[in-house]
């Protein structure tokens, strides 16, 4: 039987750090995933799942900008 992974919980630095590494790349090669896990204190595969789940997010709040400005276009002017 493959046994799931148990959930990862990063601390409010690590957080941080992700997300202003996120602001540089959205797409992090191999290599700057490992320099980003020894910063984080992680695995560079838990990186490559935090920064497709954070594309996810960023992706969606997009599509939910993009939505509410069709939908009251004058409200800005």
């Amino acid at each position: 039987p493959v046994r799931k992974k148990s959930r990862t919980f990063y601390s409010a630095e690590q957080l941080e750090e992700l997300e202003k590494m996120f602001q540089e790349d959205h797409y992090p090669d191999n290599e700057k995933r490992r320099e980003i896990a020894a910063v984080v204190g992680v695995t560079p595969q838990r990186i490559m799942v935090w920064f497709q789940n954070r594309r996810a997010k960023w992706r969606k709040s997009e599509k939910l900008s993009v939505k509410g400005n069709k939908k009251y276009p004058t409200l800005s002017a």
